[in-house]
């Protein structure tokens, strides 16, 4: 018969402040790590193929506005190299340590985007740059979720697991907030010529300050107590990789699914449609950064209350109905969308908002319940990079493609239905872990 760990029967640390820093660690990093993503994808869809793809965009600009898209996926490509390194070392000299290391990664590589020379400057080296730079973002985004995931649910509570692993997935609209209202800022208060010849840097610079909060607030952040625990006993997996690839094969493949349709249709929220909007539609930059600020709101609102109904009524219900919701908008959506009535864009990218809400809050409760504690971030990381490829990677170069070939939006709606599907169907298939012990359990 198998007892409870330590861990389990603690449920957490004792003081709310140490809970406080927790959350406030995971939040930060995961806000930065996207922030810095989210600048790269929102001035993918608007400026930077005439910056760094300038000829092509002469000649081509369809093409050149696919393959633009196609440097957001190149970084996915590398999110697994990342989960593996970061979730290899995680499992076995900390949480802590590898969190500090990929947000510094990540800060580093933004802030050298921001001074890249454009095509015109160094021509073909210029690209050439600006992919070495979206791959080292790649990786570190692939390590930096799951240590953010495994700090915040190992810390919580037995009955708030779901709402503390909400924390380090509000810094996806967190980050989408700052980085949308910075340019929509930017985008008011100077000309497009200015914001063309070196406004777009800006916000690429500033990621250097935010850098410097979340180094400092993540150094104070105890070590996960489950990690604790398996340094106490010496069973940290000296190879997570070899384990969880020869034992847990079924757990990253439900874990890989349940992401698909979350992450592909939260990468047209933050990319296709504002270049959509913007460039097909011809609806106002400034009007369309402003709605998607606002539908951000919806996100952040949405995630935690899908964290916290997790608790409540079970990870599984949870996520089905956040992906029933996301299913049933999406001919509705672009329905409302091509109306060209910002009020409409709006209101339609608000109610994806709550269907993507509930099916991403209860994700890293669902994922580390999922895992044994001597593989679990190796397990939790693999699986959110493999989703985030299959999904998120070229959800809008797959979108622009369907479009143009098409000609009709509800084509785009009908691909991300059949990935709810998949995704659905993965979590049936992993079953309801609410609950489960997260600690080492010992016979």
């Amino acid at each position: 018969m198998t007892t409870p760990s330590l861990v389990d029967s603690l449920a957490g640390p004792s003081t709310r402040r140490e809970e406080r820093k927790v959350l406030a660690g995971t939040l930060v990093g995961t806000t930065i790590e996207w922030y810095d993503f989210f600048i790269f994808a929102q001035l993918t869809g608007t400026l930077l193929s005439p910056l760094f793809l300038t000829p092509l965009q002469a000649s081509n600009p369809g093409l050149a506005q696919i393959l633009s898209f196609a440097l957001i996926g190149i970084s996915f490509l590398f999110r697994p190299l990342g989960a593996i390194v970061a979730g290899h070392l995680g499992d076995r000299l900390g949480r802590k340590a590898m969190l500090v290391f990929t947000l510094l990664m990540m800060g580093a590589a933004t802030a050298l985007i921001g001074m890249l020379p454009t095509y015109n400057d160094i021509g073909v080296w210029a690209p050439i740059l600006l992919i070495a730079l979206r791959i080292v973002q790649g990786f570190s985004a692939g390590g930096e979720w799951g240590g953010a995931a495994l700090m915040a649910v190992e810390h919580a509570p037995l009955n708030k697991r779901g709402l503390f692993g909400a924390y380090p997935q509000i810094g996806v609209p967190v980050g989408m907030i700052l980085a949308t209202g910075l340019l929509f800022f930017l985008n008011s208060s100077m000309s497009k010529e200015d914001f063309a010849a070196w406004g777009w840097r800006v916000p690429f610079l500033l990621s250097i300050v935010l850098i410097a909060v979340g180094y400092l607030i993540r150094r104070a952040v105890a070590e996960s107590p489950v990690f604790k625990e398996m340094a106490a006993r010496k069973e940290a997996s000296k190879a997570p990789l070899g384990e969880l690839i020869r034992k847990h094969k079924k757990a990253v493949l439900y874990s890989t699914m349940i992401f698909i349709g979350n992450n592909a249709a939260g990468y047209l929220l933050i990319a296709f449609f504002i270049s959509y909007a913007t460039r097909t539609l011809k609806m106002p930059t400034p009007q369309i950064l402003l709605a998607t600020t606002l539908a951000s709101f919806g996100w952040l609102i949405f995630t935690l209350v899908g964290g916290w109904l997790s608790d409540r009524i079970g990870r599984v219900k949870t996520f089905l109905i956040g992906y029933g919701i996301v299913f049933a908008w999406m001919i509705p959506m672009f329905a409302l969308i091509d109306t060209k009535d910002i009020l409409l864009y709006g209101v339609a990218l608000f109610v994806l908002t709550i269907g993507l809400g509930l099916s991403y809050g209860p994700m890293s409760a669902m994922y580390a319940e999922m895992f044994p504690a001597n593989v679990r971030y190796s397990g939790i990381s693999i699986g959110y990079a493999f989703g985030a490829i299959l999904g998120g990677a070229f959800a809008a170069t797959i979108a622009e493609s369907l479009l143009q070939s098409t000609k009709w939006t509800g084509s785009i709606g009908i691909y991300i239905m059949i990935l709810c599907v998949i995704s659905a169907a993965g979590v049936l298939l992993a079953k309801e872990t609410k609950g489960r012990p997260l600690g080492i359990s010992h016979h």
